[in-house]
């Protein structure tokens, strides 16, 4: 007797010790942030679906992600041979997290500088639809809807 209640003890910790998916995601976006300041490719290529899609509401367009990773693979190459230096800082206004999907809506503050260029910034509102498989949170759609201001972003503080 003494066993199982040991055992219940045991099992109710650990499944209250599990993080919450807006914890999981928090930590995706981290990770997310972390390949842009290294310039991990690969590593940021693999926060995607294979079947993820980008909408781009500043260019009116919509290409598969893989489309968008390729026009963004030197940069990453720069970053991660010293070339120029980069990041990404994500803000949120609007976040629906469940245990398997997640959409979350803010803005996303890219900035990188090239060896002897002034640093560039950019603010862009975005969404991001988010899904959970095999124990992995990837990105399905990412919408960036329009560029956004500095005021907007530190609204979102």
């Amino acid at each position: 007797m003494f066993r199982i209640l040991i055992l219940s003890i045991f099992l109710c910790t650990n499944l209250l010790a599990q993080p919450t998916p807006t914890e999981e995601i928090d930590a995706f976006w981290k990770e997310a942030s972390r390949t842009v300041k290294e310039g991990d490719y690969l590593g940021y290529s693999a926060t995607f679906h294979e079947e993820a899609i980008l909408v781009n509401g500043i260019s009116g367009n919509s290409y598969p992600i893989q489309t968008a990773l390729d026009g963004w693979q030197q940069g990453f190459d720069d970053t991660k041979f010293g070339v120029m230096e980069a990041g990404v800082e994500f803000r949120f206004s609007e976040r629906f997290h469940g245990a398997e999907a997640a959409h979350d809506v803010g803005i996303f503050r890219y900035f990188s500088q090239k060896d002897g260029e002034e640093p560039q910034e950019v603010f862009i509102h975005f969404e991001a639809l988010l899904t959970k498989s095999t124990g992995t949170w990837t990105v399905l759609m990412e919408y960036q809807k329009s560029i956004a201001s500095q005021e907007e972003w530190d609204a979102l503080e």
